[in-house]
């Protein structure tokens, strides 16, 4: 995607100092934590009684510059960060909030920007769907046709967007290979003519070649099933560096982090219930390749 604009120029007050372009850059899709450092900056300026130009003629920047940092439209330099924290108190609110900030990643929805991080960082991965086949496992030509299906309709930049995101996603599963991955699907979904034919047909081809390392696991629920432990919908958990387990639900037009031990240890029994219950990864694979030779 374009970057737009360039407007980050420091003001002409003295000593105040060229900006590098790079540096002050509109943000094409702002992050979450641009926006929550953002606020900050404007609830510190405006409890201590600031104007954005007066805010601006402190720091060094313009008032346009300090308006596109509370906005979060802009990622702040250092010198910014800085010069905004002697100018609103010194509480080292800003210098903190700053570690933190991330730009926005185009073909993420906001909700699942941070979930994406911690996958990058996982130990370990579980992923149940009940709806379509898992994005780390999905096909180039597969991921397009479900976002072909987005309602309300997606540009081709904002399609080309999507499908990059999800395909750059996917490399970390090649780039880890002693990271467990472990993947629970419906069988119904691997049934799902979406697409066509020839769509299918790759997408179970990419399935099994992904599959296929030592280091991940796929099992399939079968439609005939007489018993079932995560009814209550698509579920992923994580394994952090630091042995703290994390789980993320995701539903129409938002996802959930979860973080609370009861709820993500319920979360872990009723994955662990169903994998009891589904085949077994060679059962699952065996059904794959006859799913593949019916089409």
């Amino acid at each position: 995607m374009d970057v737009v604009g360039v407007e980050g120029e420091a003001a002409g007050s003295a000593g105040a100092r060229a900006v590098p372009a790079g540096e002050w850059e509109r943000e094409p899709h702002p992050s979450d934590s641009l926006r929550t450092f953002g606020a900050v900056v404007q609830a510190l300026r405006e409890h201590v009684g600031l104007s954005r130009v007066d805010l601006g003629a402190r720091v060094q920047y313009s008032k346009h510059t300090v308006e596109s940092v509370e906005l979060g439209r802009r990622m702040p330099d250092e010198a910014f960060v800085e010069r905004a924290e002697e100018a609103l108190g010194n509480t080292g609110a800003l210098r903190k909030a700053a570690r933190h900030l991330t730009r926005g990643e185009a073909g993420l929805a906001a909700w699942f920007r941070r979930w994406a991080r911690l996958e990058r960082e996982a130990v370990s991965l579980c992923t149940y769907e009940c709806r379509l086949v898992p994005g780390l496992l999905q096909s180039e030509a597969y991921a397009r046709a479900v976002f072909d299906n987005s309602i309300p309709l997606l540009t081709d930049d904002q399609t080309e967007a999507q499908v990059t995101a999800r395909m750059e996603r996917q490399a970390m599963m090649r780039e880890r290979p002693t990271v467990p991955f472990g993947f629970i699907v419906e069988e119904s979904v691997f049934r799902r003519g979406l697409g066509g034919a020839q769509v299918q047909a790759n997408m179970l081809d990419h399935v099994l070649e992904l599959t296929a390392p030592r280091n991940v696991t796929l099992q399939v629920v079968p439609v005939e099933l007489d018993f079932h432990g995560c009814l209550d919908g698509p579920v992923q958990l994580v394994e952090t560096p630091e042995g703290r387990r994390l789980g993320y639900s995701e539903g129409q037009q938002n996802g959930r982090l979860i973080s609370d031990a009861k709820e993500v240890s319920l979360l872990c029994r009723r994955y662990d219930t169903l994998r009891s219950q589904a085949l077994n990864p060679k059962e699952s694979r065996d059904l794959l390749e006859r799913l593949r030779g019916e089409l």
